[in-house]
């Protein structure tokens, strides 16, 4: 009787432990364009220490990046929207495949490559919010 009483009466999710709600793929975006400016800078700057703290920032932001994208594809996404654009499974597991490529690249061309998947997803995110 107790257990019922306590019962949640409403069920929701959320990307955290907060209901908040809020998705959005700019997060992914800025991420990935952090990752494409650290690349551009590592091609301008030969110091080593220069080097090795570019690289550690460039494959944390491209780690963020990829959290980012897996968010919206576990959490936001659902199976109306996947029914509604079929490619969506396909353009997310390129997008983390670009964004791991950029992680291990100083190629600002990888960086560039993965913002234009994430561009795509926005794209479909947009859409899908006016639904």
């Amino acid at each position: 009787m107790l257990s019922r009483l306590f019962a949640p009466k409403v069920k929701v999710s959320a990307h955290c432990d907060l209901p908040c709600g809020v998705y959005d793929p700019a997060q992914a975006r800025i991420e990935a364009e952090s990752v494409k400016a650290v690349q551009e800078k590592m091609g301008a700057n030969d110091d080593a220490h220069f080097q090795a703290r570019a690289t550690v920032i460039k494959e944390q932001r491209a780690e963020l990046a990829k959290h980012h994208v897996s968010v919206l594809w576990s959490d936001y996404f659902k199976p109306p929207h996947f029914e509604k654009y079929p490619e969506l499974h396909q353009l997310v597991n390129d997008t983390l495949k670009a964004l791991s490529a950029a992680k291990a690249s100083t190629d600002p061309a990888t960086g560039q490559k993965a913002l234009d998947y994430i561009a795509q997803i926005d794209k479909i995110f947009w859409e899908t919010k006016k639904a």
